[in-house]
This record gives structure tokens, sequence and C-alpha cells, in this order.
């Protein structure tokens, strides 16, 4: 037997900029709430916050400690730099302790 208010969890699904800056666009527009817009298009309340959070950061016009996007994209680039960067070191050891060993 199911039981009562177990509610398997939704699958995560994706979706593109201009979608999210759509729905942004329909909560400031001030003709629904955030939880109408929701409800209207199937999306959770939470997501659609969050989409409006960050476009307010892109914007300026909040200033709550988030990255805005731009930021957020240039940190992910510099860590996949920094990841990369750290794997070259680990082979040059690598090299120079072969390297050090033949010189014997």
């Amino acid at each position: 037997m199911e039981s009562v208010g177990k509610k398997r969890p939704r699958p995560r699904r994706s979706f593109t900029s201009e979608f999210k800056a759509e729905i942004v666009e329909l909560c400031q527009r001030g003709d629904r709430s955030v939880g109408q817009v929701a409800r209207d298009f199937d999306l959770t309340e939470t997501a659609v916050r969050e989409w409006v959070r960050q476009a307010e950061r892109d914007a300026g016009t909040r200033v709550d400690g988030g990255l805005t996007t731009a930021e957020r994209e240039e940190l992910n680039r510099l860590r996949r730099d920094n990841r990369r960067l750290q794997e070259d070191v680990e082979v040059l050891k690598r090299a120079t302790a072969f390297f050090a060993k033949e010189t014997r």
C-alpha cells in the first residue's frame, strides 16, 4: 500500500536562459505572484525565486553576497584552469623524478 504524503521527487529539468528570463519578467511585472507564476508553468517556487534573485544580482539591483552570472562563469573557468595546471604540475613532478633517477 502506498503511503500518503510521500511524493516521488520531481525529475531534474533544465531550462533555457530565454525561458528563465521570460519567467523573471512575468514575476517582476507584478501582475502575478511568484507562487502563481510557478504553478502556471509547473515550476517549483524555489527555482523561480532563485531565478528572480539571480536576475536582480545580474542587473545590479540586489547585493546579497551572491555572485553574478558573469562572476560565476569566471569562477568556473578559473577552477577548470587551476585543475588543469595542477595536473600539469603533477606530470612535471613525475618527469623530474624519472629523469633524476636516470642520471644517477
